[in-house]
């Protein structure tokens, strides 16, 4: 398995259990629905949503960095988890 492999499988272990733990935290779905309005605003063109492929591509360029800057997923509270679970929570809204 190589990098970008093994980033796309913990990418997305991290936004199926992100969107898992939405029902039960009232906490954690008010955040990420605030990500999910900045994302919206940050890639939507001409108040579009996001394309699948948009969201795939600011996901694999967004989780890369916060690895290579010393990112690990063990808070589901912190900024990055929230933001990976906000896309991933898109994402299925654009498949």
């Amino acid at each position: 398995m190589n990098g970008d492999e093994a980033l796309g499988l913990l990418v997305r272990d991290i936004g199926d259990a992100g969107v898992a733990e939405m029902a039960g935290s009232p906490g954690l779905a008010a955040a990420v629905d605030q990500h999910v309005a900045s994302l919206r605003d940050e890639l939507g063109a001409h108040g579009e949503p996001p394309s699948a492929d948009e969201l795939m591509g600011y996901l694999h360029g967004f989780a890369e960095e916060a690895f290579n800057r010393g990112w690990w997923p063990d808070d589901t509270r912190d900024w990055e988890f929230v933001r990976i679970v906000a896309v991933c929570w898109m994402m299925r809204d654009a498949a």
